[in-house]
């Protein structure tokens, strides 16, 4: 159930001496079904094989998680050759080129695939979409993991990258070249929006996804933004400066005329931020634990009088199965 927006604290200061801070925490906020998912792969393979267990590129995008599992024995490696013959590894959420797990055979490892079930589904959209004829328009960030696997399910060239309304401009392709869009699952709604518009006002007999590509969490989490931004003097969201699904929950807060701040933990926040602050909005990243939302509440309260306050704006209840090599 919805909590009411506050009232801004006024400015009398209570007998604590300190002034008072309202907090507005996001809900959905943090871990999201792919990320939980992801993390008990590696802790199941931990045990079931033994350590080491190794992964190929970070589980999810957050070094308090990549840290711990650190210290239960997974070792993070970037590719396949820095891997000891015979050692398991574990393929990360964010998705793989074809040619990885085919290495990883031909190798004859032990392997376990923990690409979210919806980067999956963008996985078997583009092999579907070459399959059909069509070359595919590509909506993602340059570099990122996730657009790195999704271009590396097809033959080199069926897919071309666009970032930005200029890049859909520039494209060239003939009226009657088949062509599909699909988008990296964590994309900002409303710009992805954008440009899938301005494709099809452009190629209007591009084929799309049935659904969109971004998932639930990224949009949840950005509608949650919504909700809370208008009331906050500041909006803090928790995450990793190389997680695009937290990047664009700040991004979604400045678009509204919010100051809004990427931290990683509560230690990164600077007390002369809170200077002329009554209200403050927080939210987590999909790969952020809940541990560290509470964290930066307790340090908030070192210098304020904190009321929390609650603003749901979606339930998640989804809930992804495990690899079947990993269920007994």
């Amino acid at each position: 159930m919805n909590a009411p927006l506050p009232h801004r604290p006024t400015t009398s200061i209570p007998a604590s001496g300190r002034l008072p801070l309202a907090l507005l925490i996001a809900a959905p906020r943090g871990f999201c079904a792919g990320v939980d998912r992801a993390i008990e792969i590696v802790e199941r393979a931990l045990r079931l094989y033994g350590p080491p267990v190794y992964v190929r590129h970070e589980i999810v995008h957050n070094r308090y998680v990549v840290d711990a599992l650190k210290e239960q024995g997974a070792i993070f490696v970037e590719e396949l050759d820095e891997v000891p013959e015979g050692a398991p590894v574990v393929f990360s959420a964010h998705g793989v080129p074809k040619t990885v797990p085919a290495e990883a055979e031909r190798r004859q490892m032990v392997w376990v695939d923990a690409t979210c079930p919806l980067v999956s589904k963008v996985h078997r959209q583009a092999e579907r979409q070459i399959e059909a004829g069509r070359h595919i328009v590509f909506v993602g960030h340059r570099g990122h993991p996730e657009v790195i696997g999704t271009m590396g399910q097809v033959p080199e060239g069926a897919i071309t990258l666009v970032e930005t309304l200029a890049d859909v401009e520039a494209l060239s392709f003939t009226g009657d070249t088949p062509l599909a869009f699909l988008t990296q699952t964590t994309l900002s709604v409303d710009d992805t929006r954008e440009i899938v518009a301005a494709l099809e006002a452009r190629f209007p007999h591009i084929v799309g996804p049935k659904a969109e590509d971004i998932c639930y969490a990224t949009s949840n989490r950005q509608a949650a933004v919504k909700q809370i931004a208008p009331g906050s003097d500041l909006v803090l969201v928790i995450g990793a400066p190389n997680s695009s699904n937290s990047l664009r929950l700040v991004e979604v807060a400045q678009r509204m005329g919010t100051d809004a701040r990427l931290i990683e933990r509560a230690s990164d926040i600077d007390p002369a931020w809170l200077d002329g602050v009554g209200t403050i909005g927080l939210t987590a990243g999909a790969s952020a634990p809940e541990k560290l939302v509470r964290e930066v509440v307790e340090r908030l309260a070192e210098w304020r009088d904190v009321e929390e306050h609650t603003v749901v704006s979606a339930e998640e209840k989804m809930v992804f199965k495990l690899p079947r090599q990993l269920m007994g």
